[in-house]
C-alpha cells in the first residue's frame, strides 16, 4: 500500500480527507493536493490515472475540475513503481500512436486496424476474413460486426449503435429474473450490458441464468462476476448470486 510520509519532499502535503475517493476520509492521513487543488492519496492517483489510459486518453485530468495533470507531477504524487512507470508509459505511447493514425483493436480478433477512411465506420478487418474465410467487417464506432448499408458516417444498423465504452458506462442496472441471493428470492441486480472478458464483444443479458456464451468466441462466463464460467460455478450455480462480488460496470472494454 502507497502512502505519504513527512520525509516526502517536495509534495504538499495534508491531513484532509480524499476529494477523488469519498470512502477515504480516515484522519490524520496524509494526502497530496494536486496543482488543481483537489487532494488525493497515492493509491487513488494510481487507480483514477489507469482508468483514464484504459479510456485511451493521451493526457491525465482531474475528474472533478478536468484540469490537466502532468505526466511529472502524476509520476512523482501517485509514487509510481519501477514496473507502473513502464506500463504508463507504454500506455501513453500506444493511445498516441492510436489517436494519430485512427487505430482500433478488431473485435473479433484484437488486432490493429486502421481505418483508412474518416467518413466510413464499415471497417474490414483481413485477418478475421481470411480466419473465417469470409468477409468480416466491425462499425468502427460500436465495434460489433457491420450491419447495414455501407459506406456510413453516422451508424452502422446495430441496435443503439455508439461507442462501446459510453455503453457500458451508461447501461442501466438490471434485476436478473432468474438469479438470485442464496437462501432468498431476492434477485441479483447488476449492469444490463458487459464486454465479453475474453472478446471484448458486447452482450446484453437475456432472462436465463447467469452464465452466458459469447456469440463471438464462444467462451462461457458469468454475467454477474465476469469470471470465467467453470472458475465461478465452483464455489456457486447457474441460478444462485456468485461467491464472488457483482463486477461494476466495465468502464473500458
Amino acid at each position: 500500500m502507497k502512502k505519504f510520509t513527512p520525509s516526502d519532499k517536495g509534495i504538499k502535503l495534508v491531513s484532509k480527507p480524499s476529494d477523488v475517493d469519498m470512502y477515504d476520509n480516515e484522519p490524520k492521513v496524509l494526502r497530496a493536493q494536486m496543482s488543481c487543488g483537489h487532494v488525493t492519496d497515492p493509491e487513488t492517483l494510481t487507480s483514477c490515472c489507469r482508468a483514464q489510459l484504459d479510456d485511451g486518453t493521451t493526457e491525465f485530468r482531474c475528474p472533478l475540475c478536468k484540469q490537466k495533470w502532468p505526466y511529472e507531477e502524476v509520476r512523482k504524487l501517485a509514487k509510481l513503481t519501477e514496473e507502473e512507470k513502464e506500463f504508463f508509459e507504454d500506455k501513453l505511447g500506444m493511445n498516441t500512436a492510436k489517436n494519430k493514425v485512427d487505430l482500433k483493436n478488431c473485435p473479433g480478433c484484437g488486432t490493429f486496424v486502421q481505418r483508412m477512411d474518416p467518413f466510413n465506420l464499415c471497417v474490414l478487418c483481413s485477418v478475421c476474413s481470411v480466419k473465417n474465410r469470409r468477409i468480416f467487417e466491425f462499425c468502427w464506432q460500436c465495434e460489433r460486426e457491420w450491419k447495414g448499408d455501407r459506406p456510413r458516417a453516422d451508424r452502422c444498423a446495430n441496435k443503439g449503435c455508439k461507442c462501446k465504452n459510453e455503453v457500458l458506462k451508461t447501461c442501466p442496472i438490471v434485476s436478473l429474473a432468474s438469479v438470485v441471493i442464496k437462501g432468498t428470492n431476492i434477485k441479483v441486480r447488476c449492469p444490463a450490458i458487459r464486454a465479453c472478458p475474453f472478446c471484448s464483444v458486447l452482450i446484453e443479458h437475456n432472462q436465463g441464468c447467469k452464465i452466458m456464451t459469447c456469440c463471438e468466441c464462444e467462451k462461457q462466463f458469468c454475467f454477474v462476476c465476469l469470471k470465467p464460467a467453470n472458475e465461478c460455478l465452483k464455489t456457486s450455480t447457474h441460478f444462485i448470486m456468485c461467491s464472488a462480488e457483482v463486477a461494476p460496470k466495465q468502464t473500458t472494454s
